[in-house]
């Protein structure tokens, strides 16, 4: 499987470019899966369903799975934190695909996402960003390149034309082949 996750800052379009990327992966026939990160208390499940009573009463995963889907919820007796590579252990391997979105810290390859007015943090200071420092962005996807805070020595990718995004993601397939890191355990 090959991956590439999306890093940005909240609002920055991560979902945005994501959803066409699938779609337009899809058209060429190619299986995709996407890892997200989510908030804290996020939930699949909804009260008094079957399922959520079985993880209310204790089960530390509850299966669901149909002719057309298969849905796996865990619950961590304790906040868990869970690496990217845990989650990218989880997905069937056959993939050809993944997209990650989130995780912008990760050791992962990515597209950083930069908008021309990027999020503030609550203290009011502009976000920095990622490309300058990161060894991991290997491309920046921008909607205003001429405001880029500098330039970046990565490739620069319209954010607004995902068909060249994925013809970049294509050319790069061999690089974007997932590896994953060696535990060191024997």
């Amino acid at each position: 499987m090959k991956v590439i996750g999306f890093a940005g800052y909240s609002g920055s379009g991560k979902t945005s470019l994501v959803e066409p990327l699938i779609t337009l992966m899809r058209a060429q026939g190619l299986s995709v899966s996407v890892v997200k990160h989510a908030h804290h208390h996020f939930d699949v499940d909804h009260e008094g369903k079957d399922s959520w009573r079985h993880r209310k009463a204790g089960a530390y995963e509850v299966v669901l799975a149909s002719d057309r889907r298969l849905a796996l919820m865990r619950e961590f007796p304790r906040p868990t934190e869970l690496s990217v590579h845990d989650m990218l252990a989880e997905l069937d391997p056959l993939v050809d695909w993944v997209l990650v979105e989130g995780f912008k810290h990760a050791d992962l390859p990515k597209i950083e996402i930069w908008r021309e007015q990027p999020e503030r943090t609550s203290a009011g200071k502009t976000q920095a960003p990622l490309f300058p420092h990161d060894p991991h962005v290997l491309a920046v996807a921008t909607d205003a390149p001429a405001r880029l805070p500098e330039p970046p020595r990565q490739p620069v990718l319209d954010l607004n034309a995902p068909a060249q995004i994925l013809q970049w993601l294509l050319d790069q397939g061999e690089r974007l082949r997932y590896r994953a890191p060696d535990s060191g355990q024997d």
